[in-house]
Order: structure tokens, then sequence, then C-alpha cells
């Protein structure tokens, strides 16, 4: 998908903190770091848990059902092999925008 989106405003997500929104039917994370903006799916690989519900710390968040941690970076699994999907974020003129990256295989 190449569209950019509008979701959100700037200050409705708190540094080192995780908000949800759905958008063209996906379920996106965006989590606001100390040098920027990180995006990506919103449920776990693992067992579907919410993301933007996990601490974030080091550019990373971890899954608060099963303490999974996820690279807010690359979307890699620290010391695992899952993945989350990343996607594109920017903040214009107050805003909050997200270009979907393509749709990333869930893990049973």
């Amino acid at each position: 998908m190449s569209t950019w989106t509008r979701i959100a405003d700037v200050t409705d997500v708190p540094l080192l903190e995780g908000r949800s929104v759905e958008l063209h039917g996906r379920r996106i994370a965006i989590f606001r770091l100390p040098d920027g903006w990180a995006a990506t799916d919103a449920a776990c690989p693992h067992r579907g848990g919410p993301l933007q519900d996990g601490i974030v710390a080091d550019s990373c968040v971890t899954c608060p059902l099963h303490q999974r941690r996820f690279d807010l970076r690359s979307g890699a699994q620290v010391g695992g092999e899952d993945r989350v999907a990343m996607h594109e974020v920017q903040e214009r003129d107050g805003g909050l925008w997200v270009r979907l990256a393509v749709a990333a295989r869930v893990a049973a």
C-alpha cells in the first residue's frame, strides 16, 4: 500500500508509550520514542497480545502477555525468530501519518 494516512495527533501518544488505531482493516500500534516514532502491527505474532500496551524501553516493546520483546526499528524479536510488520510513520503539521507495509504472516 503506497498511501499515507493521517492516524492521530502527535499529542495523542505520550513519550515511551503506544496507542493503537485501525487502518484499512488492520490494527496498528504507534509508539513515541525519544528520537522519533515507530509503527507496527498491533498483535504480537506469538499469541496476539496487544503490543500497544507493552513496555517501551531501549527502542523495543515487550508484549504484555508473554514478554516477547520486539525491536521497534526492525520488527525483529530480540532473541527469537518472530517479527512484526513495520510501517512507515511521519510527523507532519502536528499529525502522525502512516504508510502500511505488506501484511506479515502471523504464527499460530
